[in-house]
């Protein structure tokens, strides 16, 4: 599994979870640089993502939907905020009220920092959630999102490896 740390930190309001992937940076960066790639992997099993709009650059804005096994969708996006392919990537991630992806005010939101390091030939990530209170961290992590985000991106091996 590639996911070997998770840490949250209600103090420094941040959820950070690292992985180890047995792929060069520039190809897990494909992942992510690759909408119909990213859709493999960005919802846990059982909740596909379809990403609508990906424009992973500065000011871009990646807006999705995951579908659970009811048939019922769970929409959100991603406002880019920096690209230092294949490095970094940072954005902020946000929960949307319906296909219009007009953020939901209900829910948090969270700025989020991708990186990715050679590790000789494989791929040290590190993904770093920060909120904008403890409440609103509680929140998600209520809701799962450790469990949720580790399945996820324990996927990204199989699709490595295919």
């Amino acid at each position: 599994m590639p996911v070997t740390d998770v840490q949250h930190d209600l103090d420094s309001l941040t959820l950070t979870i690292t992985a180890d992937f047995a792929a060069p940076v520039e190809r897990v960066w494909e992942v992510y640089a690759d909408p119909r790639q990213l859709e493999r992997v960005w919802g846990p099993p059982g909740f596909p993502a379809t990403f609508v709009d990906h424009e992973l650059a500065p000011g871009g804005r990646m807006n999705y939907y995951l579908t659970s096994p009811d048939d019922e969708k769970y929409y959100a996006y991603w406002d880019v905020t920096d690209v230092q392919a294949p490095q970094r990537f940072t954005f902020n991630d946000g929960f949307a009220l319906d296909e219009s992806f007009t953020p939901n005010p209900e829910m948090p939101e969270s700025a989020q920092v991708y990186s990715f390091a050679d590790a000789g030939g494989a791929t040290h990530a590190t993904f770093v959630a920060t909120y904008a209170s403890a409440e609103a961290l509680q929140q998600v992590l209520a809701m799962g999102v450790v469990e949720g985000a580790s399945a996820a991106i324990n996927q990204i091996d199989d699709l490595l490896a295919s």
